[in-house]
């Protein structure tokens, strides 16, 4: 089995393929029921190679401070054996593949540090079901598999080294093997090549338009590209368009002087000169009001601003990065964005793919999100059931990754709310997932009424409402909808109606609508 190690250590293999392929032979030397490869990435350990293990344990990570087991296999150099009876709790309670349907069983623990050039690097875990299945021979056997394995992840190191040196220039690598490529999770071939275009196009200073739909996450790739960008050492300055009132949105983006209108008693720079020699990300550009459009451009073409009230312009220096989730060509054509501020933008169009494109991805979030429940809640475990992973990958998240991350903080709640203790690993099944999915399957997608149908297809001996009732009954059939498929979250709701914030307040208001 050595041999193979050995023999893997030289081979022209991808480096998520050398490290996969190690656990496996690692888990089969010692027939053991789970390997896992953990990286050391500040205070939390993450699993970067596994076998045997649940697929949605390869997006946790685990706080180091919270899994006594990892801090003290962290504080020695030579591997740790941890007694079937020990009290420390295991970070894997129930994440073991034949532990997810049954009750668990204990189980032997062996673990070990790894270093890389004298440098802590991470953790190497053995687990088996059969009491008694490691020895000290196992152990004496294992520290020769060990040095092979940290052979193993300096060669991926010096390769990814390598690739960075090709691409990024100096100041960009300062930030290439850092816990920014942690931010965001997934191994999808979608998401490698989407990951891979944006480290191209993150070392120039061109102007990248993300597009998605709400939810996906653009922010996390927004901050990937400004880590992996010339101007990392420089900030990034996050400005959400649609929460901008149009009345203070100039004063945000380009700043004031004193006296510039009622309430100005100082001077104020604005987003952009904050982000002097860094990075100005727009977030949800399209809700930007027309006449803030053209002096953005203005800013855009000239590289200046003015601040409200005075004619001084101040010299800028800012990469810009926008993201919206709408269809900006579309409101281009409609009248509802500049066609000159939209190609200004658009120079290099991104499309973030919605979750349901990701496959496996989705378990890798939810044990990500299902890690990060358990240490908030304080529970000893919590785990997906098969029932429940096969719902979240049939379910098409119209909400993506944060609808997601909502549904499993909601199904941990209501499986503690039922009368779970928090010392149980407990098991969620797809009720408290409450996905839906049949009916979502089966039935049809529900149609607005509209005045034309309620004309056109009258149920009988009903009367005909009046033009304007039909049209508020349709106005507020709409605005709940939106409100059901946002979780609530009104500026959200706003955007997938078209209409700004206030003003979808105001019609709910108006309709009857009730406004939490």
């Amino acid at each position: 089995m050595r041999e193979l190690l050995l023999t893997d250590l030289v081979a022209d293999l991808p480096n998520a393929v050398r490290l996969q392929r190690a656990v496996h032979t690692i888990k089969e030397q010692f027939r053991c029921d789970a390997v896992g490869l953990l990286h050391l990435d500040g205070d939390s350990l993450r699993l970067v190679a596994a076998t045997g293990l649940a697929h949605e344990a390869l997006g946790r990570h685990f706080t180091v401070a919270h899994h006594p087991r990892f801090s003290t296999i962290l504080s020695r150099r030579e591997p740790t054996w941890f007694e079937p009876g020990s009290i420390l709790p295991d970070p894997y309670d129930g994440l073991l593949e034949d532990q997810r349907e049954h009750s668990l069983h204990v189980h032997d623990c062996l673990g070990a540090s790894l270093y890389v050039e004298g440098r802590l690097w991470g953790v190497l875990t053995l687990d088996a079901q059969e009491i008694g299945a490691f020895d000290d021979n196992t152990i004496q056997e294992l520290q020769h598999y060990i040095q092979i394995l940290q052979a193993s992840i300096r060669v991926t190191m010096l390769e990814r080294e390598n690739r960075n040196l090709r691409q990024l220039s100096s100041n960009a690598m300062q930030t290439s093997v850092n816990s920014s490529e942690n931010e965001i999770i997934g191994g999808s071939d979608v998401l490698r090549q989407l990951l891979d275009e944006l480290d191209v196009i993150a070392t120039s200073d061109l102007p990248i338009l993300l597009l998605g739909e709400t939810g996906v996450g653009k922010e996390l790739f927004a901050r990937r590209i400004h880590k992996r960008s010339n101007r990392s050492h420089k900030p990034m300055v996050h400005v959400n368009c649609a929460a901008l009132p149009e009345s203070l949105a100039e004063s945000e983006l380009f700043g004031h002087v004193k006296g510039a209108f009622s309430g100005a008693t100082t001077d104020r720079p604005g987003r952009f000169e904050a982000a002097q020699g860094g990075t100005l990300f727009l977030d949800e550009v399209g809700e930007l009001p027309l006449n803030v459009q053209a002096k953005l451009l203005r800013a855009l073409q000239n590289g200046e601003v003015q601040r409200l009230g005075t004619d001084h312009a101040i010299k800028t220096d800012v990469r810009i990065i926008a993201a919206t989730n709408r269809d900006l060509k579309a409101y281009t054509q409609a009248g509802d964005f500049r066609a000159d501020l939209y190609h200004r933008l658009s120079v290099y169009p991104v499309h973030i793919p919605p979750l349901r494109e990701r496959g496996h991805d989705i378990l890798m979030l939810a044990g990500h999100f299902l890690e990060f429940t358990r240490s908030r809640l304080g529970l000893r475990g919590i785990r997906l059931s098969s029932e429940a992973e096969q719902a979240l990958m049939a379910y098409p998240w119209p909400g993506n990754v944060r609808e997601l991350e909502h549904v499993i903080s909601r199904a941990a709640l209501k499986l503690l709310s039922s009368g779970l203790a928090r010392d149980q690993i407990m098991t969620i099944h797809p009720e408290p997932l409450d996905l839906d999915l049949e009916f979502r399957q089966k039935q049809p997608a529900a149609q607005p009424t509209t005045a034309r149908t309620m004309a056109t297809n009258p149920k009988p001996g009903a009367p005909l409402p009046t033009l304007r009732e039909a049209v508020e009954q349709t106005q507020a059939g709409l605005v709940r909808r939106a409100l059901a498929a946002t979780d609530g979250h009104w500026a959200n709701a706003a955007r997938l109606l078209g209409l700004d914030p206030s003003n979808l307040h105001k019609l709910a208001k108006k309709l009857g609508v009730k406004t939490k």
